[in-house]
């Protein structure tokens, strides 16, 4: 079983044009209309026996109010239903759920808490999908946070969902099937905001599955993962796969708390409710609030109603979700909530739907918070919430919780591939469940803000869509090779990209080629292309043997030829992963870069160095012409570096430049 944060799905995105509005039924009035909905006849999934069993879950997906007027079975295949346009349009054109596996191993579906259907219970794979490939939908918001016109990075694109997670979890079984499906469905991009976990390649079902889509020519992006900011984190690092983490947008929600004593910090919050009364409100720290040895928690029972009734209480982050501990915050009778981070989490502020007034704060001024409430008998406190603020500098940052490098499976290839906006982000929402996410939120909204790799994941997905019906005949590899070379590392003043966990400059290991730019990701220049008997060779230098590399291409005639020698470094990868001996020496990587742009000259610059020790780094040749689109050239890297203790890392970059194009890619050097 696969475990991760956040439940999902599986969705995929198709570069079809569409005509697709969002609608609503208006209160008091049935805008609803009769359609004629038609079914592929041999589509029919194995759960159903019957096809009006099939048609009535179908239905059921988009709208538990509607039943099936007529089913047909002679003239056409399908049904007619009375539906609103936002649940009868061309935007969704697939929907199907996956669970086999999962019953298999933990029985039957509580259909009392979660549908035995594509439909969304849990919000999250509206979000992503909506992020990938949304219409446009103006005056989009939550709870008056962010307000505007919403739509994702492919709003033309059409979307089918995969549902593989359920309460209880995720099983491979139903993920790889559900990818299979995807596969012969058609698509072009599949998005998986899912993971946990590294294992070879050959027993990894996301690697598997992800093989055979890229060999017949589908992009597959995967979240990195929410477990940094710790090194070697990162999941989804098969280099077939788009493996992407997460920085922040220039947006914010500022929630400022103000102490008795006169200090004031800045938090972040999307509580929009009643506020706090406009004089100052007292003040308990929870660890002196409860008789539990984990009371600072603020976890189920363990506050004392009468030491928090009435007050504003500090909760440390950890164990329980940060939206519970409001909850339970208010259900012991507190006023208000202020939720500090620990050294865990350090100054990355995340912003919640909060049930009360409350704030959640970095770690330092959660430590002085707690310092004051600790120390005076009679503290208080207010909180005040600003709205929303743009413009917010510097940005993007790397969030704390993305997952980060190196590889662990093949620390030759350099991941994640490349960061993504996936902090406080806002798209669609289920009406099944509030933006808490929390049984007990009985608040419904059109859109949510969130935060994860999760939400990094899709927007990669949906700019693969937008470059594939730009350039059809682009391979993944070539669409991620786009990606990566155009990205960017620093910001206008020329100061490298922030990681907020450590508060300096982030590393590849963090952003992997940097923070993608879809406007520049159109027109790359060169390209690194991959095909899959490249990928093959790699597997060949990993010495995998026969069955295992059968497990991936489906071949048994796949193999490695004995006397032929096989290189990691010789995977034509848009970054450079080197790993020198302890002692030092001399690494060389070799890659061939195509032309998609203009004919033009390009020449290289190339630095590295590992703290202040320099790591030479030459190209030959150094200078690459083209004289038209498609022509390949290749070059040869060298790198050489000193000795350095064992587990000392280093980074730079490789840079082709022409009179149009500026093609980067990542260096990181690490000694064993």
């Amino acid at each position: 079983m696969w475990r991760h944060g956040e439940r999902c799905v599986i969705f995929a995105v198709a570069t079809a044009a569409l005509l697709a509005a969002a609608a609503a039924t208006a209160a008091g009035r049935d805008d609803r209309q009769t359609y004629i909905v038609h079914m592929s006849h041999s589509g029919m999934p194995n759960d159903f026996v019957e096809h009006g069993e099939w048609y009535a879950a179908s239905l059921q997906a988009v709208s538990e109010a509607a039943t099936v007027l007529y089913t047909y079975d002679t003239l056409v295949h399908g049904y007619s239903a009375r539906l609103t346009a936002s649940a009868c349009n061309k935007k969704l054109i697939g929907a199907r759920f996956f669970l086999t596996g999962y019953e298999a191993a933990k029985g039957p579906v509580d259909t009392s808490k979660e549908s035995r259907s594509p439909r969304d219970n849990d919000g999250h794979g509206t979000h992503t999908s909506s992020t990938a490939a949304g219409a446009a939908v103006q005056g989009a918001d939550l709870l008056g946070y962010a307000a505007g016109t919403a739509k994702g990075m492919a709003p033309r694109a059409r979307v089918a969902t995969y549902k593989v997670c359920w309460v209880g979890g995720c099983f491979s079984s139903d993920i790889l099937k559900a990818m299979e499906v995807a596969v012969t469905d058609g698509v072009d991009v599949l998005s998986l905001s899912l993971g946990g976990g590294t294992a070879d390649y050959y027993r990894d079902s996301i690697a598997v599955g992800a093989f055979s889509a890229m060999e017949k020519g589908i992009f597959v992006s995967c979240s990195a993962g929410n477990a940094g900011p710790g090194a070697a984190t990162l999941s989804n690092g098969a280099p077939w796969i788009t493996t992407v983490g997460a920085g922040t947008i220039d947006r914010d929600f500022p929630a400022y708390v103000a102490l008795g004593n006169g200090k004031n910090y800045t938090g972040v919050s999307l509580y929009s409710g009643k506020p706090l009364p406009t004089t100052p409100v007292p003040l308990i720290y929870a660890g002196n609030a409860s008789n539990s040895s984990m009371g600072q928690l603020c976890m189920s029972g363990s506050l004392v109603p009468e030491k928090v009734a009435g007050k504003i209480v500090l909760c440390d982050r950890g164990t329980n979700a940060r939206v519970q501990k409001g909850f339970i915050v208010k259900d012991a009778g507190g006023a208000g909530m202020i939720l500090a981070n620990t050294a865990a989490n350090g100054e990355e502020l995340v912003a919640d739907a909060h049930i009360l007034p409350g704030s959640g704060v970095g770690e330092k001024a959660g430590n002085a918070i707690r310092d004051y409430a600790m120390s005076d008998p009679k503290a208080t406190a207010s909180i005040v919430f600003a709205g929303t603020k743009v413009g917010i500098q510097p940005s993007p940052v790397v969030a704390a919780f993305s997952s980060r490098g190196p590889n662990t499976v093949t620390p030759s290839v350099l991941k994640p591939d490349i960061i993504a906006p996936g902090v406080n982000i806002l798209a669609a929402w289920s009406g099944s469940v509030g933006p808490s996410g929390i049984a007990g939120d009985s608040r419904r909204v059109g859109f949510n803000i969130i935060s994860g790799t999760s939400m990094s994941c899709p927007h990669v997905s949906g700019l693969a869509a937008l470059l594939r019906a730009a350039h059809p005949e682009w391979s993944p590899a070539a669409i991620r090779s786009a990606m990566m070379t155009t990205a960017y590392t620093e910001y206008p003043n020329g100061n490298g990209i922030l990681d907020v966990a450590t508060g300096r400059p982030a590393t590849p290991l963090d952003v992997g080629a940097g923070h993608v730019d879809p406007g520049k990701a159109v027109d790359p220049g060169l390209v690194y292309d991959i095909a899959a008997a490249d990928y093959v060779d790699f597997l060949c230098a990993l010495n995998y043997g026969p069955m295992q590399i059968a497990t991936l291409t489906k071949r048994s005639a796949d193999g490695c030829t004995a006397n032929r020698t096989y290189a990691e470094s010789a995977l034509n990868y848009p970054s450079f992963a080197v790993t020198f001996p302890a002692g030092g020496g001399t690494v060389k990587h070799t890659r061939t870069v195509t032309n998609v742009g203009q004919p033009g000259t390009y020449r290289v610059t190339a630095s590295a160095a590992a703290g202040g020790t320099p790591v030479a780094v030459s190209v030959e040749p150094s200078t690459l012409s083209f004289s038209k689109a498609g022509e390949k050239q290749s070059y040869t890297v060298s790198f050489t570096a000193p000795a350095k203790p064992s587990g000392t890392n280093g980074f730079g970059r490789l840079v082709w430049s022409s009179d149009h194009h500026v093609v980067a890619s990542p260096i990181a050097a690490t000694w064993n």
